[in-house]
């Protein structure tokens, strides 16, 4: 691998390691609303698929086909979740078909649950033959759509009124129940309202109020103790903290690692590159060497080779040479030829004089020659032997 694609890699890993600690930030807030736009959930809040360090024990919440948060509240059953409100800790019921009051007459009670109602309401609930029974007919009572019907109307009414209202509303209606509802103060404003319940603990208001959000020190622990974290001024947690070091660390090892591994192969290829031409340069001043080198033809050596002049008839000695092997071209009457002496071969003589003048040897055959090549002592030689003339 190249000392570039091993910088490549190494900063990939930095790269990768930097979207993977992006990406590893606590997943567990959620929404059961593909869009958005239901409450979210988070501490003390988690969905029942969801691990437990994500929330308080007994606050478990789910989805239904709907896309609605459900809660289910011990012996009452499933409500559909309205709003959270972690600031106040507070949050806003409804039933499923929007219709509480039917809910809450058959029992109310919110024992062996972390959530607690503010106001508490005594209502009793009429039957009344009369379909046309409103509001304003008994002042203080709520007509429950949900439960009338077309021959009857279903009505509420606060049991402090009854002394009251109750002569009126007994001569026409029956009496369904007397019971207990929690109610939004200052009043019962209509069931698509939902219902309030609140919690105390874990205690989260001071936290959310600054802007941080609640959770376990440690993740999770036996104690179930809660610390605020991510809030203004506060610094980073201490899992936050943890994971910018590891994730700084590795790819920065990584990095080291790589980098020195470059270095150590630098270094390698170089003394192995001194130590291979070491070895040559002294050998070469051991062993002298000679350099033959061979030159082009001086112009009285080439006018020395000797000269033919075509006659009509184009015959050369070796028939096969009709053909300058220089510019390929075929012979023709009246034209000069000039014979390399050692293997009398034919050549135009502009082609052949240039050539000879380049090149020492046969165009054809390559043979050279005599007297075209000069024995040179080489380079090395002569330093040597000038440094031992120095020495001497």
């Amino acid at each position: 691998m190249s000392s570039s694609h091993q910088l490549f890699f190494f900063f990939f890993l930095i790269f990768f390691s930097a979207i993977h600690i992006s990406t590893s930030v606590n997943t567990c807030p959620v929404s059961c609303s593909a869009t958005g736009l239901g409450p979210v959930i988070r501490f003390p809040f988690r969905l029942k698929d969801q691990p437990l360090p994500c929330g308080y024990p007994k606050f478990e919440l789910s989805c239904n086909n709907r896309s609605q948060t459900i809660l289910n509240i011990h012996k009452l059953g499933n409500f559909t979740v309205q709003n959270i409100n972690y600031e106040s800790q507070t949050i806003w019921i409804n039933d499923p078909d929007y219709c509480l009051p039917e809910r809450f007459l058959r029992s109310f009670s919110l024992s062996d649950t972390p959530f607690r109602v503010e106001y508490l309401m005594e209502y009793t609930f009429y039957n009344c033959s009369s379909v046309g029974i409103t509001e304003t007919d008994f002042p203080g009572s709520r007509v429950i759509s949900c439960m009338s019907g077309d021959k009857f109307t279903v009505v509420a009414v606060p049991t402090y009124r009854f002394n009251v209202s109750g002569q009126g509303i007994t001569g026409l209606c029956r009496v369904i129940d007397t019971v207990v509802m929690p109610v939004f103060w200052p009043s019962w404003s209509g069931l698509e309202q939902g219902v309030p319940l609140k919690w105390d603990r874990p205690d989260c208001k001071s936290c959310e109020e600054r802007g941080g959000t609640c959770g376990f020190t440690n993740d999770f622990t036996p104690i179930l103790s809660v610390v605020c974290a991510n809030h203004p001024g506060s610094g980073l947690p201490r899992s936050a903290r943890y994971g910018i070091i590891i994730g700084v660390a590795i790819p920065g090892l990584l990095c080291f690692i790589g980098i020195a591994c470059y270095l150590c192969g630098r270094v390698r290829n170089y003394y192995h590159w001194r130590s291979h031409h070491s070895g040559t340069e002294f050998m070469s001043t051991i062993t002298p060497q000679l350099m033959v080198i061979l030159t082009g033809l001086d112009t009285p050596t080439i006018e020395s080779y000797p000269k033919t002049l075509l006659g009509e008839s184009r015959r050369l000695p070796k028939p096969s040479d009709n053909t300058c092997s220089i510019c390929l071209c075929e012979y023709q009457p009246k034209e000069i030829l000039r014979t390399v002496p050692e293997c009398n071969h034919y050549f135009h003589v502009s082609c052949i004089d240039g050539w000879l003048r380049l090149k020492a040897t046969c165009p054809v055959c390559r043979n050279s020659p005599e007297g075209s090549a000069i024995v040179t002592p080489s380079t090395s030689m002569l330093s040597s032997s000038s440094s031992s003339s120095s020495l001497l």
